[in-house]
C-alpha cells in the first residue's frame, strides 16, 4: 500500500512508498539503484539485502549529544510513557512500510518504558509486544532480531553479566528472559547480545577471568532458556573493542569467535558485526566480515559506518561504495545472510533535523548497499578477481604444497625441501586488483 497508519494520526505527512525511480531521478526520496524485485544472482534484491531498520537510532535518538541538547522533535512524543511507546510503534511501522524495509530490530527500552519496578517492566513490554505483534500481522514487517539494553541504566555502570555485583545479574536475567519471550512472541529471526559495559575501565579492580567466566555462563544459559521456550533463530554477539567501557571482551570478530567456541556455544551463536566497531578495533569493515565467514561465524551485520577523522562510534549510515562493494562480496561468496540482515544502526546527523531526513538517509544507505550488491555480481561473473587471487596460491595446488597442506609433511621433510628451494620474487598486483574494481564500478 502506498500509505500505513493506524487510526486516524499520519505520522510522515506527505511522503507516500518510496519508489525505485532509477539513477536519473532527481528526487530525493526515490531509489535510484535499490529495485527490491530486480534479479540478481536468482534471488531478488530484497531477498539479498534483508534491510532493517533500527529503532532507536531512528525512532528514539533526538540529537542529544554530550555538547548539546535535542534537536529532532518527534510528533509521536507523548507525555504518558505507554501512549509515547504506542505512538512509536505506529510511526516505525508507517516509516518502515512506506520505505519498504522488510525487517526491523530493537532494544526493550526503545521498544517499552523501563521501570525500576520489575513487575512494571515486564507488563509494559508484554502489552507492547502484542501490539507490535498487531502491526507485524497489518504490514508484514518481521522482527529481524531484538535485543536488552543492559548499558544505560545506572544499575549497569559496572557491567551487567560481567558486574561484581550478584543481584544485577538477576536483573539483567529478567531483561533477557522477557526479552526472548518477545522474541518467540514476535517470530523474530535473531537475538542479539551488545556488551556495552561488558569490559572493563582498569584492572586494578577487575578479575577479568572470573568476569568473562561469568558472562559464558550468563550467554549458556540464555541460551538453553531460548531454546526451551521455542526460539529457533540464531544468537549474535555483537564485537565492539571499547566505548563505553575502556576494553570489552567481545573487542572484535576474531576475539569473539574465540569466547563462542570456549564457552560451548558454536552450535547456537554468530557474530553480528557492524562496520564502525570494527574500524574502532583497528580493522577494515570487510575483515571483521571475512574472519566470520572463514570460521563460518557470519550471522548478521549492523550497516554503518565511521568518520576517518573522529575516534569513535559515529554511526553514519553507508554512503561508501567501496566498502559496501567489499562487504557484498563476502557475503555472497558465504552465500548469502541466510537468517541475518541488512540492519542500519545509524542515525541521522545532528543537524537533519527534518523528519524527510530519515527517509533520505536511509535511501542512501540502501541504494549503497545495493551498488554494492551490483558491482560484486559483476565482479564473480567476470571471474578476474577470483582468478588472480587462486593463482597466488598456486603452488599449493600440486605437488608437495597439496602435501603440506593436507599434513603429510613434517618439518624435517619442508626443511630438507627448503635447502633445495629457489623462490622468487613474484607481484602481488595489488594496484592492478585496485584498478579492476574501479573499472567494475564505473564502467
Amino acid at each position: 500500500m502506498d500509505t500505513y497508519f493506524v487510526g486516524n494520526q499520519e505520522y510522515f505527512k506527505g511522503i507516500g512508498k518510496i519508489a525505485y525511480e532509477g539513477p536519473k531521478s532527481d528526487n530525493p526520496l526515490a531509489f535510484k539503484f535499490y529495485d527490491p524485485k530486480k534479479i540478481v544472482r536468482g534471488k531478488t534484491m530484497e531477498d539479498h539485502l534483508r534491510f532493517s531498520v533500527a529503532y532507536w537510532h531512528s525512532f528514539c535518538a533526538d540529537g542529544t549529544d554530550p555538547f548539546g541538547k535535542a534537536t529532532m522533535h518527534f510528533p509521536w512524543k507523548h507525555d504518558d510513557p505507554m501512549q509515547n511507546a504506542r505512538n512509536k510503534a505506529e510511526a516505525a511501522f508507517e516509516f518502515i512500510t512506506k520505505l519498504g524495509a522488510p525487517f526491523y530490530a530493537f532494544h526493550d527500552v526503545d521498544a517499552s518504558p523501563d521501570s525500576e519496578s520489575s513487575a512494571e517492566y515486564e507488563k509494559n513490554y508484554l502489552e507492547i509486544a502484542a501490539y507490535l505483534k498487531r502491526l507485524q500481522d497489518e504490514t508484514g514487517v518481521r522482527l529481524l532480531w531484538n535485543t536488552s539494553n543492559l548499558f544505560s541504566h545506572p544499575r549497569y555502570m559496572n557491567g551487567a553479566a560481567t558486574n561484581p555485583d550478584f543481584s544485577v545479574l538477576g536483573r539483567a536475567a529478567l531483561q533477557v528472559k522477557t526479552s526472548l519471550d518477545v522474541n518467540v512472541m514476535l517470530g523474530g529471526s535473531g537475538y542479539t547480545f551488545w556488551g556495552g559495559r561488558e569490559g572493563y575501565m582498569t584492572l586494578w579492580n577487575t578479575d577479568t577471568k572470573r568476569e568473562e567466566e561469568h558472562l559464558g555462563t550468563f550467554l549458556r544459559i540464555a541460551r538453553d532458556y531460548g531454546r526451551k521456550i521455542g526460539f529457533k533463530g540464531t544468537f549474535y554477539i555483537e564485537p565492539k573493542p571499547m566505548e563505553p567501557s575502556k576494553h570489552q571482551y567481545d573487542f572484535d570478530a576474531a576475539t569473539a569467535i574465540a569466547f563462542i567456541r570456549k564457552y560451548g556455544l558454536e552450535n547456537d551463536f554468530k557474530c553480528n558485526i557492524e562496520n564502525n566497531h570494527a574500524t574502532l578495533a583497528g580493522h577494515s569493515f570487510a575483515h571483521d566480515l571475512q574472519v566470520c565467514v572463514d570460521n563460518g561465524m557470519l550471522g548478521s551485520v549492523d550497516a554503518n559506518q565511521g568518520d576517518a577523522q573522529n575516534g569513535w562510534d559515529t554511526d553514519e549510515f553507508p554512503t561508501n561504495v567501496y566498502e559496501t562493494t567489499e562487504a557484498m562480496l563476502i557475503i555472497l561468496r558465504n552465500g548469502g545472510l541466510h537468517n541475518g540482515g541488512l540492519n542500519f544502526d545509524a542515525k541521522r546527523r545532528r543537524n537533519s533535523t527534518e523528519l524527510a531526513d530519515l527517509f533520505i538517509a536511509h535511501i542512501g544507505g540502501m541504494d549503497a548497499f545495493a551498488l554494492g550488491l551490483l558491482t560484486a555480481d559483476k565482479i564473480l561473473a567476470d571471474g578476474k578477481i577470483d582468478a588472480m587471487k587462486k593463482s597466488r596460491y598456486a603452488s599449493f595446488d600440486g605437488g608437495d604444497g597439496v602435501l603440506y597442506e593436507k599434513g603429510l609433511i613434517d618439518l624435517v621433510k619442508l626443511a630438507d625441501l627448503g635447502r633445495k628451494a629457489q623462490p622468487k620474487d613474484i607481484s602481488g598486483k595489488q594496484e592492478l586488483l585496485y584498478n579492476l574494481v574501479n573499472q567494475y564500478l564505473f564502467s
